[in-house]
């Protein structure tokens, strides 16, 4: 049988209430066994918790989604590496030595 479109939009919401309760109750929990004996801050509510939570989504970019961790510097590296020629292997690994070990041996990065 085919679901109706409220039905699962009834459970996204009950699912993402879930997250959010959880996520909340753990910031709760860490901020008031921490920050109190630590930093003597004050203890935090469960709304204040979720707030706070909320606000680190923003400043720090998670809007993405859960679990998104965005490309990193490194990536495709290997793949890179692979495709290139002896001599521009030889090349690479020269100015990598000269600018970042100071004229040591450099190492190719692994696949």
């Amino acid at each position: 049988m085919r679901r109706h479109w409220y039905v699962r939009i009834a459970g996204f919401i009950l699912i993402a209430l879930i997250v959010i309760a959880g996520f909340g109750q753990a910031v709760l929990q860490l901020w008031n066994w921490l920050m109190p004996p630590i930093f003597g801050l004050p203890a935090l509510t469960f709304w204040q918790a979720v707030g706070l939570l909320a606000l680190s989504w923003i400043l720090f970019g998670s809007w993405r989604g859960f679990g998104h961790r965005g490309r990193h510097w490194g990536h495709g590296r290997g793949e890179r590496w692979k495709h290139m020629t002896p001599e521009e292997r030889e090349s690479f690994r020269k100015a990598m030595a000269e600018r970042c070990m100071r004229g040591g041996e450099a190492t190719p990065p692994q696949a």
